[in-house]
């Protein structure tokens, strides 16, 4: 079976943070607990030359930009200065992959790299929400999203900063293998697999929590274990023998939301892990998920992902 060969791009100056992000995620053999592999290549402009970094550590790159060559995936992890012009042979090299069919990242300001190499004219793309500004002033073809975790335009993806990296990486695992693997992959690196969002252009949000507090989690757990019944305010609240009042307190300190728009994301999660992992219909899935019917199931859909469940499968088997 093909090793999907993943080429991380390294440079004097990087944060070593941002190069782990990476490194963590397709850089580990876990075959031994069942999870696929990666060729993965830490590259640089120059083969062999040690590079410093921002926390004083030197490292090596045992690949030259010419690790680059037959990736599938291309991820540049960050950039050392937003306003430092991005060297042309590694505009260059990013272009090349990129045209070679190969999926190219960029992680926090990593989207200046791409940017410079035109690679996001006319797309949607985010950075780092301080950056922002900046990055639409360089290049104001670039329909900015600062507001969002990551975005994806089909062969490019950007990803706003720091812990957003780890999510995007784990959304690539996701789009290659699907959401069991990424879910187990995520177990195994301790982080949330639940971080849901949008289809059309894969931007993802954080899923809202389920509060742990007692009574409060015990009702919550019922909720979650059968999602498909039918769930009010009055009924949870009594369930966790509290007063609605108090309930909604409770529930609105802890998550920040009502408990209607948190049983509706909870909901369309259900509907994206069905859509995803089995043949169920449409129709079939709304009354899984608890939505009662496909249209009630199309609308949720639209106003939390932007994008149409039929869509949202065919994409996912596609990539899958």
């Amino acid at each position: 079976m093909h090793k999907p060969v993943v080429a991380a791009i390294a440079f004097d100056g990087i944060s070593p943070f941002h190069l782990s992000v990476p490194c963590l995620v397709f850089g580990e053999d876990r075959t031994a607990q069942g999870l696929p592999a990666f060729e993965f290549r830490v590259c640089a402009l120059e083969r062999g030359t040690t590079l410093a970094t921002q926390s004083g550590l030197g490292l090596v790159a045992p690949h030259g930009l010419e690790g680059l060559d037959g990736a599938d995936i291309v991820i540049v992890p960050s950039w050392r200065d937003i306003d430092e012009p991005v060297p042309t042979a590694l505009s260059a090299a990013v272009r090349t992959a990129h045209a070679s069919g190969a999926l190219v990242v960029g992680l926090c300001l990593g989207a200046f790299v791409l940017a410079a190499a035109g690679l996001l004219d006319g797309r949607e793309a985010t950075t780092h929400w301080a950056s922002a500004g900046r990055l639409a002033e360089l290049y104001p073809a670039i329909r900015l999203r600062p507001d969002v975790l990551y975005v994806d335009t089909g062969d490019v993806i950007t990803s706003a900063g720091v812990a957003a990296a780890l999510d995007c990486c784990l959304y690539v695992v996701r789009r290659h293998y699907g959401a069991d693997v990424a879910q187990r992959l995520a177990r195994r690196i301790v982080l949330s697999p639940h971080r849901q969002g949008s289809q059309a252009q894969f931007i993802e949000h954080p899923e809202p929590p389920a509060p742990r507090v007692d009574g409060l989690s015990r009702a919550l757990d019922g909720v979650l274990a059968d999602l498909a019944a039918n769930h009010d305010l009055d009924s949870v609240a009594a369930a966790a023998n509290l007063t609605r009042r108090t309930f909604t307190r409770h529930f609105s300190k802890r998550t920040g939301l009502s408990f209607s728009h948190w049983l509706a994301a909870q909901r369309v999660a259900r509907a994206q892990e069905l859509l995803e992992t089995t043949t169920a219909s449409i129709e079939e899935v709304s009354m899984l998920a608890g939505f009662g019917t496909a249209t009630s199931l199309r609308q949720h859909f639209t106003s939390q992902l932007a994008t149409t469940p039929a869509q949202y499968r065919r994409e996912f088997t596609r990539r899958g």
